[in-house]
């Protein structure tokens, strides 16, 4: 079993900021991949920023140059700095990584944290 913890969420004013902070615990080999996704009210999950053990990362065109997404690979840890936070950006964010258990790849996912752009 694989468990996400997610931690940084909150409420902050249009302009500001927030890190998220993701921490993968468990028995397995390796993480493939950590990523961010959101979902606002009525809206689909979508992918913000996602980056593998590799170094390989990408970003939703609606956060580049504002998202930076930063992983420890020794700490099996992810964060995500958010800068210039617009309403739009107001949603459910939750951590996913794709984890190596023997030789096949499994997706966990968080239990989500709030992301609140005030006006």
């Amino acid at each position: 079993q694989v468990q996400l913890a997610e931690s940084g969420g909150g409420l902050v004013h249009n302009g500001g900021s927030l890190r998220l902070s993701c921490a993968a615990s468990g028995r397995f080999v390796a993480i493939n991949a950590m990523g961010w996704y959101r979902q606002a009210q009525g809206k689909q999950r979508e992918l913000v920023a996602e980056e593998t053990s590799g170094g390989t990362t990408n970003y939703a065109d609606s956060v580049k140059g504002r998202f930076t997404i930063s992983r420890d690979n020794a700490k099996n840890t992810m964060n995500l700095q958010m800068n210039s936070l617009k309403v739009e950006d107001m949603a459910v964010y939750y951590c996913k990584a794709r984890v190596l258990i023997g030789t096949r790849e499994y997706q966990y996912w968080g239990q989500g944290t709030q992301v609140t752009v005030s006006s």
